[in-house]
């Protein structure tokens, strides 16, 4: 009779054809947004004059009437029934890091007792959901249950289709009845906001005709497959997402022939299920591919605004998730789901866009253009330099602990890659002498080195960089693969609009005096250069020696997710964030603890697992099998067969009895250091007792059952019990 582990592996090897041979590639501009309440689409419904309304409203960024909501409501309603829905729900992002949805049917019995379909502006703009049971870091009780989800007309609606039914999905922000945030996307959509003010007021320097500036975003999503049936032989992968226990592949990525390699049937099929459902919501993805570690894949979209851009990716995962049980696989978004392989991540492309279609961050050929992304460029390197340490915490979560540093991820100390054309070009700007006194643009430029036409691979990549500049843009490779971007992006703008409005206030104050505009616009870029140059590095982001030379830098290297969170309420932190509008004082501090919660929580689920199966699998097998030796040791003896004959087994008995008592004895210990970080009341230092005390227990269980595992491999002695407990992976 062949093993749970085995039968798994069976049924992974045999999976039929069939279901691949279902999946064709459909036409992307035949299907593109289909499932879509567009704005071209809303002008099919909606008047003239209301159409029109609506896009200056969006555009301006201004409240919707309740008149125009309704006009705009009985317009989706009659587009979602057209298109087979019966329910609508407003999609949110509270603060788990996953969506959330409460689904209301269309239908409405009338007084007359007759059925009426009815999707009122105010059903479109608001919803209650019980803002109680989502964290909110102790601004709601448990009996204050009253939040609301508030109608963001600047993402599309669109229709979520499952094989129960379809329905009407309406992104919204969700905060709680006494108005603070408790979501990802209000405080993104005000960060949205600082960003286009900020950016705008300094290129107006430039351009008088730019009246808005948009970040933009590409978010490349990797992951991992598995099979189902091997997902769920693993209790540890089930609870928390990656293995606990395990014995190593003999192959793993060492050929480096999984990366860029072709890639296998039922994975395609699935990839191209993907991106015909993913296209149908006007998700546009654009390349699919297989990453560095064997089983590893990752999608990514084209740019889009970067409000649209998060919604499409929190929608992709859901979505990953939903195909990938059509064709019988698991999506792992862990982190780090297998030790000695690469982990995922989500690298965040980020750049600003004028209303006029200029890229902020594109060198031009002239040197007013060159000015113009000097000043975007070094004010991002000034920003991040400033505030390298909040940076670093919009990323820190348990899960991304196991990743940085490890393998192809970047190291959690902060820096930026610019590549060495661009590097020696700051270099030459810095150290470049201008006269205090400027006729005109000509003098200004004289011995001011010209910055050439830089296209998209002008620079090399570095994959070391958790902040790197590739072109156009700038790649924040650091962000975890299951962390909602929202996070990241929130600090990455608040912090470069928060450094474009101490720029603009310097240069004025020089224009003031009597300094001309670019000159002075050029002393402070060229001090911003000099103050940020620690934060740049150009090498190895792994090695030993790039973390000696950033402590004489001055920079951080916080490996922990507490002591990393620790920024989010430092005065000046809270004080920034205030300062723009984007959280009060009792939100940051509420996410400060909602994510310390969600830490030791992880850890807490880990430590359980660990322990379930040491004690209910692990032990009892070994237990098991030392009876079976007993027994023939004893058959021996009875025979009359001198000591020498069964010395072996009972050198393995006790092995096998020092590992077990020991595994038991660290679990136990383990259970108990527990419950002591549980009575600790402070959330941070219970965050910090989980990761001090509670998880290097689970390094020292893990090393015995690797122990058990050479004392197998070593004497070759059949343990099938042993065997079918310890995977691998």
């Amino acid at each position: 009779m062949s093993s749970p582990r085995f039968k798994a592996a069976e049924l992974a090897i045999s999976r039929p054809a069939e279901d691949m041979e279902k999946v064709e590639s459909l036409n992307p501009t035949s299907i593109y947004g289909k499932n879509v309440f567009t704005i071209a689409k809303m002008k099919n419904y909606l008047s003239k004059s209301t159409y029109n309304e609506l896009v200056q409203t969006i555009d301006a960024g201004t409240k919707i009437s309740r008149e125009l909501a309704d006009e705009i409501a009985q317009a989706m309603k009659t587009w979602a029934i057209s298109n087979g829905t019966t329910h609508y729900t407003h999609w949110f992002q509270p603060l788990t890091g996953t969506t959330a949805e409460k689904h209301d049917a269309f239908f409405e019995p009338d007084s007359n007792g007759e059925a009426i379909e009815k999707f009122s502006g105010d059903s479109l703009a608001q919803q209650e959901p019980d803002a109680s049971s989502f964290p909110s870091g102790g601004i709601r009780n448990t009996f204050e249950a009253r939040g609301y989800t508030a109608w963001d007309p600047s993402s599309p609606a669109f229709i979520f289709e499952t094989a129960a039914g379809k329905t009407l999905c309406i992104p919204t922000v969700f905060v709680s009845y006494t108005g603070e945030s408790l979501d990802y996307k209000a405080p993104l959509l005000k960060t949205i906001e600082a960003i286009n003010k900020a950016a705008t007021d300094v290129v107006q320097y430039f351009d008088k005709s730019v009246t808005k500036v948009n970040a933009s975003l590409g978010i490349e999503q990797e992951y991992f497959l598995v099979d189902l049936s091997l997902f769920h032989a693993r209790p540890d992968l089930q609870f928390t997402g990656r293995t606990l226990f395990g014995h190593m592949s003999a192959k793993g990525q060492q050929l480096e022939d999984h990366y860029f390699g072709a890639i296998p049937e039922r994975v395609l099929a699935y990839m191209v299920d993907l991106e015909n459902e993913a296209l149908k919501l006007g998700i546009p993805l654009k390349t699919r591919h297989n990453e560095v570690a064997p089983s590893q894949f990752e999608c990514a979209p084209m740019f889009e605004e970067i409000n649209l851009a998060i919604d499409h990716n929190q929608l992709l995962m859901n979505l990953m998730e939903q195909i990938a049980v059509r064709h019988h696989f698991k999506v792992l978004l862990h982190e780090k789901p297998f030790s000695g392989i690469n982990g995922s991540g989500k690298h965040n492309n980020w750049s600003l866009i004028t209303n006029t279609g200029i890229n902020l961050l594109s060198p031009g050929k002239t040197p007013k253009n060159n000015l113009m992304f000097l000043t975007f460029f070094v004010n991002t390197i000034k920003a991040v330099y400033e505030h390298a340490d909040l940076l670093r915490a919009s990323i820190a979560s348990h899960s991304n602990d196991h990743r940085l540093g490890a393998n192809e991820a970047p190291p959690a100390i902060i820096s930026i890659f610019l590549g060495s054309q661009l590097d020696e070009i700051l270099e030459e700007v810095e150290s470049a002498r201008v006269a205090k006194k400027v006729k005109n643009d000509t003098n200004l430029w004289h011995g001011i080195p010209k910055i050439p036409d830089l296209k998209l691979d002008n620079t090399d990549r570095n994959r070391t960089s958790p902040f790197a500049f590739t072109g156009n843009k700038f790649e924040f490779r650091a962000v975890g693969s299951s962390a909602n971007s929202a996070l990241p992006m929130i600090v990455l703008n608040a912090i470069v609009a928060n450094q474009l409005i101490e720029f603009k206030t310097e240069v004025d104050k020089q224009i003031k005096k009597g300094t001309k505009k670019d000159l002075a616009l050029l002393n402070v870029i060229r001090r911003y250069i000099k103050e940020s140059k620690a934060i740049r590095f150009e090498g190895n982001g792994y090695s030993e020696e790039w973390a000696r030379e950033a402590e004489t830098r001055g920079l951080s290297n916080i490996k922990s997710t507490p002591k990393a969170l620790d920024v989010y309420v430092k005065e000046e932190n809270l004080a920034l964030f205030e300062r723009l509008a984007i959280y009060s004082k009792r939100e940051s501090e509420a996410r400060h603890e909602i994510l310390l919660e969600n830490f030791y929580k992880k850890l807490q689920i880990e430590a359980r697992i660990i322990g379930e199966v040491v004690t209910s699998q692990i032990a009892p097998a070994c237990f098991i099998y030392q009876n079976e030796l007993i027994q023939n040791v004893r058959g021996l003896k009875d025979l009359g067969l001198p000591k020498e004959s069964y010395s072996s087994q009972l050198n393995l008995v006790e092995r096998i009895s020092k590992h077990t008592n020991l595994i038991l004895e660290k679990s136990e210990e383990m259970r108990q250091s527990r419950k002591q970080a549980n009575n600790i009341e402070d959330v941070r230092e219970r965050a910090i007792a989980y990761d001090e005390e509670v998880k290097p227990y689970f390094d020292e269980i893990r090393y015995h059952v690797n122990k058990l595992e050479k004392i197998i491999d070593d004497n070759k002695w059949p343990l099938p019990k042993l065997r079918e407990l310890l995977f691998l992976r």
